[in-house]
């Protein structure tokens, strides 16, 4: 099974790119000229089932909904016979149950939450890349009193619905802040759209996001009314003492003064703390399939990564660090034939 062969230009444009961008440009150039691994001369066409393939992404409105959108319209024509369908969640902790059950072949999840679900199930999560990291983000209203977690304490707070990878992280800042979500605050498990009406509304008092920068829900609140978005790194080295795979998916991390341009006050960028998402699968998802969708996401990395900014941080440079999760075999196929 040959693969087409490169015309004489566009070789030469290839070996030009590998000169100042080695690995972005030259698959970008050989998507472009149509010639992708499964471009194949075969009459069989792409060696991977076809048929449909369920993905699970999270609350509407937010970065995975978008995210897992936008991969849906690149894998209409990147993976010819493939239907993707998209399965909205509470968030990262019901993705994985979606997939270790067999209700998803694919999902995205936090490292944090990869590392502390339990499941007798767990061992047959793989790794297909590491994508972009979420920000930990406390919103509050732009006047509100509230100036680091632990003045929380008796507020309405918005803490991220139960399976999600926002409840799993805010259970774990409160802590470190001296708090109890379930004696010192009023919680609401809510997903970002409603959380971002409620505080609009008077209903909440803050709320925590966990999300790509930024988030479509995010910017929309600040434009129509006025938000601050609260430090959170004073509690970093709290999280990196937690027991547990957890900790080591935490890093210290600072939300661009760009991020959210309406936020106040205007052009301040904040400290805070940052996790890793992964895209994940199952070990019996098969291994063609599993390369195709790996070489879909990162060479749909600058379509999407127009739309969702977070998406432009999708390289091949860090892709292949999945911990704590090894890669699936079609992951490891695809990385190792793109190898210069």
């Amino acid at each position: 099974m040959a693969l087409t062969p490169i015309p004489a230009a566009v070789g030469a444009a290839v070996r030009r790119a590998a000169r100042s961008r080695p690995l972005a440009a030259v698959l970008a150039l050989l998507v472009a000229a149509g010639l992708g691994g499964w471009w194949l001369t075969s009459g069989s066409g792409p060696g991977y089932p076809r048929g449909q393939v369920n993905f699970a992404t999270g609350v509407q409105r937010g970065v995975y909904d978008r995210y897992g959108q936008l991969l849906q319209g690149y894998a209409a024509t990147a993976m010819p016979g493939v239907r993707l369908r998209l399965d909205n969640s509470q968030g990262s902790v019901e993705n994985l149950e979606r997939v270790v059950s067999g209700q998803d072949d694919f999902a995205i999840a936090t490292a944090d939450s990869v590392a502390g679900f339990d499941s007798p199930q767990k061992g047959r999560l793989r790794a297909i890349a590491r994508l972009y990291d979420d920000y930990l983000q406390l919103v509050v209203p732009a006047g509100s009193p509230v100036q680091k977690t632990s003045d929380l304490r008796g507020l309405r707070v918005g803490v991220g619905q139960e399976k999600s990878g926002v409840n799993l992280v805010t259970r774990k800042l409160l802590a470190a802040a001296g708090l109890d979500l379930g004696k010192d605050i009023r919680p609401a498990q809510l997903g970002v759209g409603d959380a971002a009406d409620q505080l609009r509304s008077g209903q909440l008092d803050a709320f925590f996001w966990s999300g790509g920068l930024p988030t479509a829900a995010l910017t929309d609140l600040s434009e129509r009314f006025p938000i601050r978005i609260v430090p959170l790194a004073d509690l970093a080295e709290s999280l990196h003492q937690l027991e547990g795979g957890e900790a080591d998916a935490y890093r210290a991390a600072t939300i661009p003064k760009d991020a959210y341009p309406k936020a106040q006050p205007t052009g301040v960028a904040v400290p805070t703390v940052a996790v890793p998402n992964l895209l994940v699968t199952r070990d019996d998802v098969d291994p063609g399939l599993v390369e195709a969708m790996t070489r879909t996401v990162i060479d749909s990395r600058d379509t999407i990564g127009a739309v969702v900014h977070a998406a432009q941080l999708v390289d091949l440079r860090t892709a292949v660090y999945t911990d704590p999760l090894p890669l699936h075999e079609g992951a490891r196929r695809f990385y190792t034939s793109i190898k210069p």
